[in-house]
């Protein structure tokens, strides 16, 4: 029986550069460009993880690893996934399902969204079934676009 029901959503975005490799959902896609940021810059994951600190009013991902040290510099986004989970606030809770939507013009990303489910299942502890991966375009418009950058949204719903 449920005892009680959160959702949290969760948004996030980076630019697309030379010279860095292109991660989401904790896997490496083939690309000539990849994101800039402070991590890995998966801007899917931290996507997920503002949506499951939010679900939970736990501000966001800037408040537990701040890019302004060099702390979080090249961390594995995966690896900042877990710490997320692993906070105490999350003791009594689980994951009921998760909906990443990740917004590239390129590359296309439909072959990879298998693996990304896969891979975020082995990472969260859960079942792939209650994990949701979607690519979309925004058909040349905006800096997504344009090939400028890459943009997630996720959504998270825990019970207990």
């Amino acid at each position: 029986m449920i005892k009680d029901f959160r959702t949290g959503q969760g948004f996030d975005v980076h630019r697309l550069v030379e010279n860095r490799k292109l991660i989401l959902c904790g896997v490496e896609i083939p690309s000539e460009l990849g994101l800039a940021g402070n991590s890995d810059a998966d801007v899917a994951i931290h996507a997920l993880m503002d949506a499951l600190l939010g679900a939970l009013a736990l501000g966001d991902i800037g408040e537990h690893f701040p890019d302004n040290t060099s702390e979080w510099t090249g961390a594995d986004s995966t690896d900042l996934l877990k710490r997320v989970l692993a906070l105490p606030e999350f003791k009594e809770w689980r994951i009921g399902n998760v909906d990443i939507t990740i917004i590239a013009q390129r590359p296309k990303l439909a072959p990879y969204k298998k693996a990304m489910q896969t891979r975020l299942a082995e990472v969260m502890g859960i079942s792939a079934d209650r994990i949701s991966v979607k690519a979309t375009t925004t058909e040349k418009l905006g800096f997504t676009g344009r090939g400028e950058g890459i943009a997630a949204t996720a959504a998270a719903a825990l019970v207990k």
